[in-house]
């Protein structure tokens, strides 16, 4: 195992841009105009399933959650309401322009204890120790610098905080370059990083997957 993790992240530092091919669109503010349509869209609720996906993540009353790639914000009401007036939800994103729509969402729909922070391709900027569980939905795949970002996320979280990971089934894409690893890949980088695996389930059958990790 010990060969394996060495292997394993000599290979991730050799190729730095994991993720340049899924981030093509996201080069250009023109690009990002268009995926913030899709990430806002009202069908959104009923493909992404949020209020299936809280309950699946048993999100704690009074909890720090961190969302990280929150794009424009589309989780931002559901775990408020998760969390409650008592709970902390930290939103990031490395793109000011997805953070604007995020913090207009936050605004409108009056959502309170929403902090909003914008990170980097290497470090999302999470205080240390303060989540109790951080949430990647449909982003991970978008990470060019997986191991800095995952040694961030681990100082973020706190003793016993678990870290949640949503992503599509590389199977199941269009485009199969898209996502660079399939769900068992994903346990292995994430392991490889600090983590251990709690559970792996299917979300959205043939679509989507849940990964759930606690940090050693």
């Amino acid at each position: 195992m010990r060969t394996f993790v060495i292997g394993f992240l000599c290979v991730a530092n050799a190729f730095p841009q994991a993720a340049d091919y899924a981030n093509t669109r996201y080069k250009t503010v023109e690009g990002r105009a268009a995926v913030a349509q899709g990430l806002g869209a009202h069908s959104r609720e009923d493909t992404q399933k949020p209020r299936d996906l809280i309950a699946v993540l048993k999100i704690a009353d009074g909890s720090t959650v961190v969302d990280i790639g929150t794009g424009v914000g589309f989780m931002l009401p559901y775990l408020s309401e998760a969390v409650g007036p008592a709970g902390k939800i930290i939103a990031e994103d490395i793109f000011p322009d997805f953070l604007d729509k995020a913090k207009a969402l936050a605004a409108d729909k009056s959502l309170k204890g929403v902090t909003f922070v914008l990170g980097t391709e290497k470090d999302p900027k999470v205080p240390t120790g303060v989540a109790d569980t951080i949430l990647i939905l449909d982003a991970y795949h978008h990470f060019d610098y997986p191991t800095e970002m995952l040694a961030a996320i681990r100082a973020g979280l706190k003793p016993g905080g678990r870290l949640a990971i949503v992503e599509f089934y590389k199977e199941g894409m269009g485009d199969p370059k898209h996502i660079r690893f399939t769900d068992k890949e994903l346990v292995q980088e994430i392991i490889a990083n600090g983590f251990e695996l709690i559970s792996q389930a299917p979300f959205i059958e043939k679509v989507q997957y849940v990964s759930l990790f606690r940090k050693k």
